[in-house]
């Protein structure tokens, strides 16, 4: 039996590091060196004087020499420095900057981006179709990375932030109206720290970074929200009639307690059930209840 040979599948990650530049003021000193040797060897060449022409073509050639060398950098952006397709380093120092002018580079913004996503139809962890989408801030750490071992960080980011999301939004319930689960709508501070953490494991490779994320919308699909609106309505009239009659039970037993420890009157079993009735209707009531009054005897 023939083996097939193993397959390396191991991702090499570039590493950021320090490219080595010059500052463009130092720069700006030797171009203003060459140029005064050039005007040197002008003055010299009224004598037609063979070192004022060879001070002049010199002169010319290193200003155009410095002078393609500079580039300027602002605050929170870097330069990816590159010879020949070969990375060589990243330049983060601002202001003017010189380097040799065969080394290629390109600049990346390393400050916050604000992106929010598109609305997202997820079913959540109970099977139910909800609207949701987040607001993330992210940022790049690593240019190498970055510019390397992505081909387009920024698309990456938006299709890793729409799985992130999706991940996150099957997790966990929409809902739970006895507050006995973690669900999306009732732990905002949970949830957004679980899904900043998914998102920081899935952008690591890209050498970026979360800063802060949330959700911006969160609700239910509209082909449901209508019978989850009634459902909610149903739970919550369930659980106000609950605390309602939980309340009134005690109550009851209260009074009825009251009455027996104080000797008001004494009452047999059909009276007791007859007045714990009574009561129960008048403390359950949704309605003002109206008072009979009995001219007889407590029996009549």
């Amino acid at each position: 039996m023939i083996e097939s040979p193993t397959r390396n599948t191991a991702l090499t990650l570039s590493q950021e590091r320090s490219a080595a530049t010059s500052s463009g003021y130092l720069m700006l000193i030797v171009a203003g060196v060459a140029l005064g040797f050039g005007l040197f060897g002008a003055s010299l060449l009224q004598y037609e004087s063979t070192l004022g022409g060879v001070l002049v073509a010199i002169a010319a050639l290193t200003v155009a020499f410095v002078a393609c060398g500079f580039y300027m950098q602002q605050p929170n952006q870097a330069t990816a420095i590159t010879l020949f397709g070969a990375y060589q380093g990243t330049d983060r120092n601002t202001g003017l900057r010189w380097l040799l002018p065969w080394l290629a580079r390109k600049k990346v913004s390393l400050r916050a981006n604000n992106m929010i996503s598109e609305r997202l139809k997820v079913n959540d962890l109970r099977g139910n179709p909800i609207e949701i989408a987040a607001q993330v801030v992210w940022r790049v750490t690593d240019t190498a990375q970055a510019l390397f071992d992505i081909d387009d960080y920024k698309a990456f980011v938006i299709v890793q932030i729409e799985a992130a999301v999706r991940t996150i939004g099957a997790r966990y319930p929409y809902d739970d109206f006895e507050h006995q689960e973690v669900t999306l709508r009732g732990n905002h501070e949970q949830v957004g720290t679980e899904l900043r953490a998914e998102l920081i494991a899935r952008l690591a490779t890209a050498g970026i970074t979360v800063d802060e994320c949330g959700f911006t919308h969160l609700a239910y699909a509209s082909e449901i929200a209508g019978a989850m609106l009634r459902r909610q309505q149903a739970q919550a009239v369930v659980a106000a009639r609950k605390t309602l009659v939980e309340g009134a039970v005690g109550m009851v037993e209260m009074a009825l307690d009251l009455l027996s420890e104080k000797g008001v009157v004494e009452l047999d079993d059909e009276r007791r059930a007859a007045m714990v009735s009574n009561l129960m209707v008048v403390l359950c009531g949704e309605r003002d209840t109206q008072p009979v009054v009995n001219a007889g005897s407590l029996y009549q």
